[in-house]
């Protein structure tokens, strides 16, 4: 494949902080993301009221992506401008986006890199076949990731940890390995697709620490066939999601203490009892030295304040839908307590050991985000073609959201050392 016929296109990535659902995102750059196109949450994101905007990934616009597979089924995916509609690809930052000169392929079992202009077709074909000897044994890796409902990875401390993160991360793998299939099957009938650009919510941290919750006492959408509906019942009877409102759909947590990334899919989150919920949102804001509590104070009044907007919003159903908290998981300095506030400018992790004086952790302001993500069963009156119309505030979702608050506030108050 010529890499001059994606001159035009932006080279789409694995997207490696995705830690819940089923649809593949993919990374376009580093501030923005993208998915496949569902017109129900397009739909959401074009006409959302405007105090939900906080809560919710920016909407940047529509890309078209197209792939092509070689003769050894490796497939690249590229996003191009919506109809030609070059401005609106030239308005993004692309800066980060991977250089033209490289051509990104995917397999179902390996990312593989090949820098186009200096790598000759003999080196080439040594490569996939080095590769394929390997295959058997990246197959069995996979495999057991995917069984695997939480995994701990321990990172090297020489390493960069957000690095590791790529590398690392099985549901990611999961779902794209998924997509990638999924295309490759519909090849003869299909070559293009619209994705939806979004805010990178994660861009912002080093060490991103992701918690994915499956909220409301109901994930079944309206048009959801009998079959879907039963299946998605018996999933709420079957968890927290009936008791409270709110199940673990994904979790992606670093733990300095033990330098290791833990991660914990939604198979597990389903079978959480409320105690196992708490647990594991004791789990998520602990770094395996000590509970983050500085963090509890401002996610508490972000989720009173989705709370109280929520209350608010007219006939809206956010059926399916999760809620992401993210903070991050990066280790910081302890500070000395009577410390000169300039002398902490410079003040290193080695020099915070017991003889260096009386030190202890003293929490700084932590930026802690809560948002609102996938609507692709989202219904509102205001859409119009919606058979079932609901009127009033989205109780189930209201309900999960107050018991989430009240479950931290407890583990605040247990721990308020």
């Amino acid at each position: 494949m010529e890499v001059e016929h994606y001159s035009k296109g932006v080279l789409l990535e694995p997207f490696v902080h995705q830690v819940g659902g089923h649809s593949c995102v993919l990374r376009f750059n580093d501030k923005t993301i993208c998915k496949p196109l569902i017109q129900r949450e397009h739909q959401f994101y074009e006409t959302l009221p405007t105090e939900m905007r906080k809560f919710t990934p920016q909407y940047e616009g529509v890309v078209s992506v197209s792939f092509e597979e070689d003769e050894d089924g490796n497939l690249c995916l590229i996003a191009y401008p919506l109809n030609g509609d070059h401005d609106n690809m030239e308005n993004l930052d692309n800066s980060d986006c991977e250089p033209k000169s490289k051509l990104l392929r995917w397999t179902n079992k390996k990312t593989v890199l090949l820098e186009n202009e200096k790598i000759s077709k003999e080196w080439v074909r040594q490569h996939r076949k080095e590769e394929k000897m390997k295959s058997h044994k990246l197959e069995e890796e996979f495999e057991w990731l995917k069984k695997s409902e939480v995994l701990y990875y321990t990172v090297e401390k020489k390493g960069n940890i957000s690095s590791q993160l790529k590398q690392h991360n099985p549901w990611s793998m999961k779902c794209h390995q998924q997509q990638l299939q999924r295309m490759k099957e519909n090849a003869k009938h299909r070559n293009q697709y619209k994705f939806i650009l979004l805010e990178n919510l994660t861009s912002r941290y080093e060490v991103p620490c992701v918690l994915d919750l499956k909220m409301g006492t109901r994930q079944h959408g309206d048009d959801a066939s009998e079959e879907k509906k039963a299946n998605q019942i018996r999933k709420c009877q079957q968890s927290t999601s009936a008791v409270i409102g709110v199940r673990v759909c994904g979790m992606q947590v670093y733990q300095a203490g033990t330098g290791q990334l833990m991660f914990m899919n939604k198979y597990h989150g389903r079978k959480l009892s409320v105690q196992g919920f708490k647990e594991a949102l004791y789990q998520f804001f602990h770094n395996g030295k000590y509970l983050r509590r500085e963090l509890f104070e401002s996610v508490i009044k972000k989720l009173t304040e989705l709370k109280s907007v929520l209350e608010k919003q007219e006939s809206y159903r956010f059926y399916s839908s999760s809620l992401l908290i993210i903070y991050d998981g990066k280790e910081r300095q302890e500070v000395a307590v009577d410390s000169d506030p300039e002398d902490l400018e410079d003040l290193s992790e080695e020099s915070s050991d017991e003889s260096a004086g009386a030190y202890a952790y003293k929490p700084t302001a932590s930026t802690v985000d809560v948002r609102m993500i996938d609507f692709a069963h989202t219904t509102c009156k205001y859409y119009g073609e919606d058979s079932v119309v609901h009127e009033g505030q989205d109780t189930g979702y209201v309900f999960g959201l107050q018991n989430l608050i009240d479950i931290i506030k407890e583990i605040r108050e247990e721990n308020n050392e």
